[in-house]
């Protein structure tokens, strides 16, 4: 039986004022003929270019346009838009609507679904070769790729409107098509998976007040819990301390303190899952005696606070692992020792480890930023460059898949 990844898929199409707007029709019918439901939000510049009739003939649904449906006063939410959909492809995306999408600007229909919802959006740039060029064009767009739901696309080389050539132009109804069937391809790899993903820091308590931690922000962890529930997985995400909150429904969030209570929830999720990812920075010691109470300064004015260490978790997990599970580590060193990330794989029976450095610029705790090595127990090392956190996490993922289906 022939796969069909795209049947039932809810696809969000939002056309903005170019001239590629006529290709859209085309992708409209492509994605409806392969099982999608399609639902067009169009801003009124598109209009221009294409017609409220042909988008709903070819969708089967009315187009929206404006908040309100002036023929009979009804109200068009653009949070339910938003959460209805399964993807969110904006194409063409203009350079007004690309700098609106930048710095939040909600002044039509299409622009506030786009900030009103939690999916992943796929946005095509199309316009005449020196608007993409500018420097404010490409400012713009290199800040939308640091959005982790946003996929922004390079614009293709060709004959443009204007009769220049060069980049600008939108690519064909095809290729955004495969695109798309790519991404939802892609969603379904880990989708009969379970995996623990350990993320933030670990406070382990002083007194009823204080405690000692790290600067751990969760970033990197809440990153590849949502890249691997991108992928279908279900993620059980065990949290120390963060601001952060997940938002895939794939993850179930369950939120710790110490490295005991992580420790707790690790061994008993671990079993029954198909592997873990340990992300979090686990405070290495705890205090030997927690006070019941504040401790006074002018009761104390000098303390001699004791610590024992505290259990190693990865290990742990790595001494009851079973052939058919995965369980990858995160070595930060002071230094990118190489030597110390390949001793941590051995002794802790990981099949994989992510090396990254406090020293280098732009990575470690806090940052958006990381530059890893991935180590694997095949003695294979991979050196990645410095980018965004959720790129880091897909790096991390796509190493994971390889070697399940090596298993």
């Amino acid at each position: 039986m022939q796969s069909q990844p795209l049947k039932g898929k809810k696809i969000l199409i939002g056309i903005t004022g170019g001239i590629a707007a006529y290709k859209i029709p085309l992708l409209i019918r492509l994605l409806v003929k392969a099982g999608c439901e399609v639902k067009v939000i169009t801003t009124t510049q598109a209009l221009d270019f294409v017609t409220p009739l042909t988008l709903s003939t070819l969708s089967q649904n009315p187009v929206y346009i404006d908040f309100f449906d002036k023929t009979n006063g009804s109200w068009h939410s653009h949070i339910e838009l938003g959460r209805w959909a399964d993807l969110f492809v904006i194409a063409p995306a203009t350079a007004n609507t690309i700098a609106k999408l930048t710095y939040g600007l909600a002044d039509n229909l299409l622009t506030t679904t786009y900030l009103a919802s939690n999916v992943h959006k796929f946005i095509y740039p199309a316009m005449d070769v020196d608007m993409y060029n500018h420097t404010t064009t490409q400012t713009n767009i290199l800040k939308l790729k640091q959005i982790p739901d946003t996929t922004i696309f390079e614009a293709e080389k060709g004959e443009l409107a204007s009769g220049l050539s060069g980049k600008g132009r939108l690519p064909e109804p095809e290729n955004i098509f495969q695109d798309i069937l790519q991404y939802f391809s892609k969603t379904n790899t880990l989708s009969k998976k379970t995996f623990i993903v350990t993320a933030g820091p670990t406070y382990e308590k002083i007194d009823t007040v204080r405690f000692i931690g790290n600067f751990s922000s969760g970033k990197m962890g809440y990153a590849i819990a949502e890249e691997l529930a991108n992928r279908g997985a279900k993620v059980h995400l065990i949290s120390g301390p963060t601001y952060l909150t997940p938002k895939h429904y794939n993850i179930t969030l369950h939120k710790v303190i110490s490295a005991k209570e992580m420790l707790e929830k690790s061994k008993k999720l671990f079993p029954s899952s198909d592997g873990a990812i340990m992300v979090a920075a686990v405070s290495d010691y705890r205090p030997t005696q927690q006070q019941k109470k504040k401790i006074k300064r002018e009761e104390n004015p000098k303390i001699i606070i004791e610590l024992e260490a505290n259990p190693d978790i990865a290990k742990t997990l790595g001494q009851i692992k079973k052939v058919n599970q995965i369980l990858v580590g995160f070595a930060l060193e002071t230094k990118y020792n190489i030597n110390n990330a390949k001793q941590k794989l051995q002794n802790k029976n990981l099949d994989f480890i992510v090396l990254n450095s406090i020293e280098k610029p732009n990575t470690g705790f806090g940052t958006d930023t990381n530059q890893i090595t991935i180590i694997d127990k095949y003695n294979n090392k991979f050196d990645f460059e410095l980018k965004q956190k959720h790129e880091v996490a897909k790096d991390i993922v796509d190493y994971l898949i390889k070697l399940i289906e090596k298993q």
